[in-house]
C-alpha cells in the first residue's frame, strides 16, 4: 500500500525560481523531486503547502508526498538531508493519513516581510530583508494593518496576472515586531533623525500576516503599501478605501521578494507539533 509521508522543510529561496516546478527549472520542488529518486528510485511529485515566488524564502513548509517505499518515517530527515543542497534542509518526517493535502488541508498560512530601516543594509542578512533608508512611521503602519484583518476582496492587493476565481481571503491576524539592530555611530544619526523624520524610527520591522490563503503577490502588495503608510503618503485610515476600490492601481507597490518568507503552516489537529524553533 501507498504511503503518505510528509516532511517540514526549510529554505533559502535566493538561487530558486519559486518552489513549484516551472518551464525554467532549478525550482525548490525540482531538487526535492531529483532527491527522492535518488533515494527511493521512483519518479515522486511532491505538494508543497505553498508557492513561492522566485527569491521567496520558507521558515517551515510541509510538502507531502505517496511512495511505495518502505523507509520508516524516522529515517527520511536524515537521508533526504544528505541528497539536497545546503540551501534546502529537511526538519522532520511523519506519515500522514491518505487524504491530508499539504496545500488544501492547511488550515492558516503565516508569512512574514522584512523590512530594515537602518541608514545602511546589513551586509548577513541583505538577503533576507529589504533595506528602506529612510525611517518609517511604525505606529501609522500598525493602523494600516488593523483594516485589513477580517474577510476581504482583496482584489487591489493581487497582481493582475492572479487566475483565482475569487479574490475573498480572511486575515485573522496582522502585526508589526520592532528589532532595534542598529548601525554603527547610531547615536548622532538617531539625534539627526528625530529632527529630520519626527514620529519616525529606524531598526528592523518585521511583518507578520495570517490567514486561511494568500493571492498571487498579496503579501509583497501589502508590504508595500505599509510601507508608503509608513513615509506619510498614505493615511492609515485609507486602507479600507484601497480596499473596498478593489483596484490594484490604489495600492502601493509589489515589494520586492527577498525579504518575503513563508514562516508557518497551520493545520489544526491533523498533524503533530512540528515547529523546529
Amino acid at each position: 500500500m501507498r504511503r503518505n509521508i510528509c516532511v517540514v522543510i526549510g529554505y533559502d529561496g535566493t538561487d530558486y525560481n519559486g518552489f513549484q516546478s516551472q518551464p525554467g527549472g532549478n525550482t525548490v520542488q525540482d531538487k526535492l523531486e531529483d532527491a527522492l529518486l535518488t533515494l527511493t528510485g521512483e519518479n515522486i511529485r511532491v505538494t508543497g503547502s505553498g508557492r513561492t515566488d522566485a527569491g521567496v524564502h520558507a521558515r517551515s513548509m510541509h510538502v507531502n508526498f505517496r511512495t511505495d517505499s518502505h523507509i520508516p518515517a524516522s529515517r527520511w530527515t536524515l537521508a533526504l538531508n544528505a541528497r539536497l543542497p545546503d540551501d534546502i534542509v529537511v526538519h522532520s518526517a511523519f506519515e500522514v493519513p491518505d487524504d491530508f493535502h499539504a496545500r488544501r488541508t492547511a488550515s492558516r498560512k503565516t508569512y512574514r516581510y522584512t523590512i530594515n530601516c537602518n541608514k545602511n543594509p546589513d551586509v548577513f542578512r541583505r538577503k533576507y530583508e529589504f533595506h528602506h533608508h529612510t525611517p518609517l512611521n511604525v505606529e501609522a503602519m500598525r493602523e494600516g494593518l488593523q483594516h485589513l484583518i477580517g474577510e476581504h476582496d482583496f482584489s487591489s492587493f493581487t497582481s493582475p496576472l492572479s487566475t483565482k476565481p475569487s479574490h475573498i481571503r480572511t486575515l485573522y491576524e496582522a502585526r508589526l515586531e520592532t528589532e532595534h539592530r542598529y548601525d554603527v555611530f547610531s547615536s548622532a544619526m538617531a539625534e539627526a533623525d528625530a529632527k529630520r523624520y519626527p514620529g519616525k524610527q529606524r531598526g528592523i520591522i518585521h511583518l507578520y500576516v495570517t490567514g486561511n490563503g494568500f493571492l498571487y503577490n498579496m503579501v509583497r502588495i501589502i508590504a508595500g503599501t505599509m510601507m508608503q503608510v509608513g513615509e506619510g503618503k498614505i493615511a492609515p485610515e485609507h486602507i479600507s478605501d484601497i480596499l473596498n476600490a478593489r483596484d490594484r492601481s490604489r495600492a502601493g507597490p509589489t515589494a520586492v521578494p527577498h525579504g518575503l518568507t513563508l514562516w508557518n503552516v497551520e493545520y489544526g489537529e491533523t498533524l503533530p507539533l512540528t515547529d523546529h524553533v
